[in-house]
């Protein structure tokens, strides 16, 4: 069990590496467009769908690493109060049983949306630049599955608690 936990951990980690790359490419990207923009009057017209297309990257790419990390906000002050073990276990059913299969459901229909979007050369329709969809939908779906495996990983951890050196759970 311990090496799926690392498994996917490293994972996590390694989509957290690549958003720190896409990072770069968006800031990059904004620095060209203000400048050809306010400095030489010629706008691109790829920005907008570079400055989406990476923000919603970054933001699927980095959950699962975040979710590790147990830096995703939580609204606990029930939990709070209930007991440790008794946390420990609601928090395992609530990720097993709850959260991984409706992420599973939804990398499930990521993953078929980026296969229609290769299949079909799915282009944006509402750029003039009309990139080619399946890049994103691609990266939507890994950065989904990983985060479904996380959930996964997470919940499991819950149920071995204080066993497991590197759950947190703080009251």
């Amino acid at each position: 069990m311990t090496r799926l936990f690392n498994i996917v951990d490293a994972f996590s980690r390694l989509l957290f590496w690549i958003a720190q790359l896409v990072t770069v490419v968006l800031v990059i990207s904004m620095i060209y467009e203000v400048v050809a923009r306010y400095a030489f009057g010629a706008p691109t017209m790829w920005a907008f769908d570079i400055s989406y297309m990476c923000t919603g990257s970054l933001f699927v790419l980095g959950a699962a690493y975040a979710l590790r990390e147990d830096a995703h906000v939580r609204i606990d002050f029930l939990a709070q109060k209930m007991p440790a073990a008794f946390r420990r276990r609601l928090e395992g059913v609530v990720f097993v049983f709850l959260l991984t299969p409706m992420f599973a459901a939804l990398s499930k229909f990521a993953v078929e949306r980026a296969w229609r979007a290769w299949t079909t050369s799915e282009v944006e329709s509402v750029s003039p630049w009309a990139p080619l969809m399946w890049p994103f939908f691609s990266i939507l779906a890994v950065g989904l599955i990983a985060l479904t495996l996380q959930q996964l990983v997470h919940g499991l951890r819950a149920f071995r608690g204080q066993d497991e050196p590197t759950f947190k759970l703080e009251a």
